[in-house]
This record gives structure tokens, C-alpha cells and sequence, in this order.
């Protein structure tokens, strides 16, 4: 059954794209495969996202671990971001926001300057905003945010006194969003593998048994509903 309308509309969605690998060898496959089926599957969320009408939905799709993978794997991860960089720039039309977050300076020139020109170009749009997370690390992203706030320190800018939990939501990559609703993990694993760990401090976790290739706009409806379940206290009672 179709999620009710309004039912997500206005949320912020963290997702972990996992199981690629996992999807290809239960067939047989080459890892590769798993990829190029998971990125059909991104494309066709992504779609699903804006007529939802979330307020941001962020992609897990390289970690900054993911580098430590066979070079075949990487650099057919690398081609399908490619293709997606090309593609992106249709959501311009469609009034999303798309926002890469992580450190692109290892990624070929011709990508950082292709994020460049989707980010300028799509930054009034006032839809769903899109965060792609490429070489992103949680961990790495906390210590690129310290060392602005240390250097605005040293330059006199700012007194250690000054630093509060929104100082240092301003210096990460997601500075002037807000936090996720909830983390949805695919694949059956447990864990947030370092992805946003700042931002999901108190963001709900929802966790599907499915492999990320055979995502569907069912299992998000399904998660959706789940989260909507939850009871969000913050602390409080």
C-alpha cells in the first residue's frame, strides 16, 4: 500500500546505500555489477525523494575506508559517480539543492570542478535538498570542522568560550541543514560505519533486511512508517 500522503513530507532522511557486494556474489557476479544495479536503485530513490517532498535526504555512497577496496572495485565506483555527476544536473529543473559532502581533493579534477558547478547552480533551488556523500567519513568530517574553529582561535575571531554544539554545526559539511529524522540502514547490518556522527545524535534508526540493490519505493514507505511509530523525546519525557 502507498504511503499516506504528507506522511514525509518534511523530513530529513540519512541513508546507507549497503549490500552491493553482497547482492552480486549471492548471483555470481562481479562486485561491479552490484554497483551499477545499487546506483539504478540511488537514481530511482532519489526520484521518489522529491515527490515525497522530504526536506533533505543525504546518500551514503564512498566512505573515505571505501579506498582500501580491490582498485577495480573503487574505479568502478568512481565511474558510476561519474555518470551520476553528468546526470545530476537535471535536478536544477527540478528545484532540488544538491550539496556533495566530504573531501573531494582526492577525486579527479574534472569531478571537483563538476560538484562545483552542480552545487553554484543548484544552490537557490528551494526542494528537497540532496546530499551525496563522497569520500565522507564522520570522524574525518569532526576533525576538518575542529581545525576552522581552531584557526578562526588562533586568529582571534573567536574565544574558546564562544564554542557551543551550533559553532560546530556551522563548520561541518551539512553547516545551515538540519539533522537527520532517522537513519536508514539497509542489509541487515547494525552499525553507522561513520556516517554523520554528529548530525544523528538523535536521530531515530531504522534497519531493513534487504540488500540495497533490491530497494524498492515500498521498503522506504515501509521505513517511513516506522519511524513514524517512534516516540522522539530528546532527552526529555
Amino acid at each position: 500500500m502507498a504511503l499516506e500522503l504528507g506522511r514525509a513530507k518534511g523530513l530529513s532522511i540519512g541513508i546507507i546505500m549497503d549490500g552491493n557486494g553482497r547482492w552480486a556474489k549471492k548471483r555470481g557476479l562481479p562486485r561491479t555489477a552490484g554497483h551499477t544495479k545499487g546506483a539504478e536503485v540511488f537514481r530511482d530513490i532519489i526520484r521518489y525523494c522529491n515527490e515525497l517532498e522530504l526536506a533533505s535526504v543525504t546518500f551514503y555512497a564512498f566512505s573515505t575506508e571505501n579506498w582500501s577496496r580491490p582498485m577495480e572495485e573503487v574505479n568502478g565506483i568512481m565511474k558510476l559517480f561519474g555518470e551520476y555527476l553528468v546526470m545530476a544536473y537535471d535536478y536544477q529543473k527540478e528545484n532540488n539543492r544538491v550539496v556533495f559532502l566530504g573531501d573531494r581533493s582526492p577525486l579527479p579534477e574534472k569531478y571537483q570542478e563538476q560538484m562545483n558547478d552542480i552545487e553554484q547552480k543548484t544552490r537557490a533551488n528551494t526542494g528537497t535538498i540532496l546530499n551525496v556523500a563522497v569520500n565522507y567519513g564522520g570522524r574525518q568530517e569532526l576533525v576538518h570542522g575542529i581545525r576552522i574553529l581552531a584557526q578562526r582561535v588562533l586568529a582571534g575571531e573567536l574565544r574558546p568560550e564562544e564554542i557551543n554544539t551550533d559553532t560546530v554545526s556551522s563548520v561541518l559539511y551539512t553547516a545551515g541543514q538540519r539533522d537527520p529524522d532517522f537513519i536508514l540502514r539497509p542489509s541487515g547490518e547494525h552499525r553507522l560505519s561513520n556516517f554523520m556522527l554528529w548530525q544523528a545524535s538523535y536521530a531515530e534508526f531504522v534497519d531493513m533486511d534487504v540488500l540495497w540493490p533490491d530497494f524498492t519505493r515500498a521498503d522506504l514507505d515501509r521505513a517511513i512508517e516506522e519511524y513514524n511509530t517512534r516516540s522522539r523525546r530528546f532527552g526529555g519525557l
